[in-house]
């Protein structure tokens, strides 16, 4: 196989046979002498507003690879595939339980039925079917359901976001390349396999979610969903049983923790089990949304039109040393309420795979530290209860928003500059009473400097309070085989300190599939 990279398509002729035109050109060969060809790679050069093109990377066999001339743009290519083996000699007493169903714990249970072990996965929220409604109600009616909502339920707080699957991630080993062979195998859109910036849609994602877990009980797996681990049978430092709902006793040796970042109880009853734990950074902020038009044209300029929706990545670093950026960022999207506990309020971002709303919307989160919040394991946790306790209270249960101009000068908005996008009611309030006078000064500044890359930035702007779950406060300690100090109990994922987003998350869920098949056998 040749790989050919850096073929630049004008967005206007992007066609099969202009693509083929340029392979060709730039192998120095007859458009018939290609036998078959594969899009490894595509993204956009917007760097020239003039002159934007697709950049193509593909994969392709030619009849006579001997008449080509390699090069730094033209070589041969092995083939990228992810492999795994069963090396493992213990036997598996009990079947493996997994605690949670979001990415990692869906990834680690794929592949654990793929090669026969047949995993239970407990999840405390529903089934998506189900959940779907719950959150439907939730939206228009403001009655929460604690255990089954935008944070816990089937598929994780991903499935009500945008799906985005892209990564800084690198994938020397092609976990991540396996993550989306499963996805697209599942009903995802194929270009995720090659786009720079693949995402799914949150619409799309239900689907694929329900196809998964379809496919893993063919192959053995149960599901149990609206199932709360409430504590942990442990013997000589080993994990034994799990009691969840308070009562129901399973036996088990193999405890995977795929928790979410919000499943704070659960860490709560960790911690007292004796399981090691640290606190760890994290970020808090707001969502800004703007006309996505006006994000097209400062990104696209008068190919706004032809492209689709577009993205953007932002950074800064205050005078005080502080991160402030972009996170999560949704074209076309809406913001969430994505409550999980009464009386707090804590807002998300999602959209669907058109991406076809008239806003984008995204978090601009700055970052916080032990001495913002304190040394204690669950002060961090205490820090997010606190904004959002105050979002709830100063929004009445509805989101606060206001213009970013008036927030700036501090004073309440008496109308929107622009339409809002939400998923839930909001309300007129200053979010300046929410977010400590730091962080409002730290958004501020980075803000105006934003506003340097993105022509209008800072005017034509609302904001919403408050993005307060970016990533977990607390990461579960484990060792080189993703052990804690308990036998048997793997922690995983976002919500256990060790990835950030869903592809991160289910490369979290392979890596401990290995684990397991490095220790024991399938019979």
């Amino acid at each position: 196989m040749i790989r050919v990279r850096q073929i630049k398509v004008n967005i206007l002729k992007d066609t099969k046979e202009e693509l083929l035109s340029k392979i060709s050109k730039k192998l120095d060969i007859k458009k018939d002498e290609i036998m078959s060809y594969k899009i490894n790679k595509k993204s956009i050069d917007a760097r020239d507003k003039n002159n934007i093109f697709y950049v193509y990377e593909i994969d392709l066999d030619i009849k006579n690879e001997n008449d080509v001339r390699f090069g730094i743009d033209v070589f041969k290519q092995e083939k990228e595939e992810y492999t795994y083996k069963i090396t493992g000699k213990e036997k598996m007493i009990q079947r493996p339980i997994i605690v949670g169903s979001g990415p990692s714990g869906l990834f680690c249970g794929y592949m654990l039925c793929v090669c026969g072990y047949n995993p239970i996965i407990i999840e405390r929220g529903e089934k998506i079917e189900d959940r779907i409604k719950t959150v439907e109600k939730f939206i228009n009616t403001g009655k929460l359901n604690k255990d089954s909502n935008v944070q816990f339920g089937e598929g994780g707080a991903g499935t009500f976001s945008d799906g985005k699957l892209n990564t800084l991630v690198k994938d020397k080993d092609y976990k991540m390349k396996k993550v989306f062979e499963i996805f697209v195998e599942n009903g995802a859109p194929e270009e995720i396999l090659y786009e720079n910036k693949p995402h799914i849609g949150t619409d799309k994602l239900r689907k694929v979610i329900i196809n998964m877990r379809n496919k893993m009980i063919s192959l053995g797996c149960e599901f149990k969903f609206g199932k709360t681990l409430t504590d942990i049978i442990i013997e000589n430092d080993t994990v034994k049983k799990i009691i969840v709902n308070n009562n129901e006793v399973i036996d088990c040796d193999n405890l995977i923790l795929a928790l979410g970042h919000s499943a704070r109880d659960t860490f709560k009853m960790l911690n007292k089990k004796g399981i090691n734990m640290i606190s760890k950074p994290f970020a808090v902020g707001i969502r800004i949304q703007h006309e996505q038009s006006m994000i097209n044209e400062s990104m696209y300029g008068k190919y706004a039109d032809v492209l689709p929706p577009s993205s953007y990545k932002l950074t800064y670093k205050t005078r005080d040393n502080r991160g402030v950026y972009s996170f999560c960022m949704c074209p076309g999207g809406y913001v969430i309420n994505s409550s999980s506990e009464d009386g707090k309020l804590v807002i998300n971002g999602m959209s669907n795979y058109k991406r076809d709303s008239k806003n984008a919307n995204s978090a601009l989160i700055v970052t916080v530290s032990k001495d913002d919040y304190g040394n204690g394991l669950f002060d961090g946790i205490k820090f997010q209860e606190k904004l959002e306790e105050l979002a709830y209270k100063i929004g009445n249960g509805k989101i606060p928003t206001q213009n970013y101009v008036d927030f700036k000068e501090n004073k309440l908005s008496k109308k929107l500059n622009i339409k809002p996008v939400f998923k839930g009611e909001y309300t007129l309030s200053n979010i300046n009473d929410i977010l400590p006078k730091n962080i409002c000064d730290s958004l501020i500044e980075a803000i105006e400097y934003f506003n340097t890359k993105i022509n209008g930035y800072n005017t034509n702007a609302i904001i919403s309070a408050v993005e307060s779950r970016t990533s977990s406060p607390i990461r579960i300690i484990r060792d080189e085989n993703y052990e804690t100090n308990i036998k048997g109990i793997y922690p995983i994922g976002e919500g256990s300190g060790y990835a950030g987003g869903i592809t991160t998350s289910a490369m979290d869920g392979i890596r401990c599939f290995e684990k397991i098949i490095g220790k024991y056998s399938c019979k």
